[in-house]
C-alpha cells in the first residue's frame, strides 16, 4: 500500500468531533518525521467526504489556513458541524485530541 492511501486510511478511522495533528498521522503510518508530506496528500484529497482531512490540525491546534476545501472557514464549519468547538481558529486539543491507534 502506498504512503498516500496508509493517510488516507487513518483518517477515516477518526471519530466525529475529534481532530489529530499533522505529526500524530505520520507517526501513525510508519513515518514519524513526514507531518509536512501528510499536509501535500491532504491537500490532493480526492475523496473529501469519504476522507474527513478537515479534522486534521497543527501541533497547537491551529486550523489549515490553506484548507484545500473550502479555505478555513470551511473547515470550522466542518468541525463545529460535528460538535467541536474553534475559537479564533483554534481547536482546544485537550478537549478534542483523538489518540488513536
Amino acid at each position: 500500500m502506498s504512503f498516500s492511501q496508509d493517510v488516507y486510511d487513518y483518517l477515516k478511522k477518526i471519530p466525529r468531533g475529534k481532530v489529530v495533528t499533522y505529526g500524530m498521522i505520520a507517526r501513525a503510518v510508519g513515518h514519524p518525521r513526514a507531518a509536512r508530506l501528510v499536509g501535500n496528500i491532504l491537500h490532493r484529497n480526492p475523496t473529501p467526504v469519504v476522507v474527513p482531512c478537515h479534522r486534521v490540525v497543527n501541533r497547537d491546534g491551529r486550523l489549515a489556513p490553506a484548507f484545500a476545501f473550502g479555505g478555513i472557514d470551511m473547515q470550522a464549519s466542518l468541525l463545529r458541524e460535528e460538535g467541536v468547538e474553534v475559537v479564533d481558529e483554534y481547536v482546544d486539543l485537550s478537549q478534542y485530541l483523538w489518540e488513536g491507534i
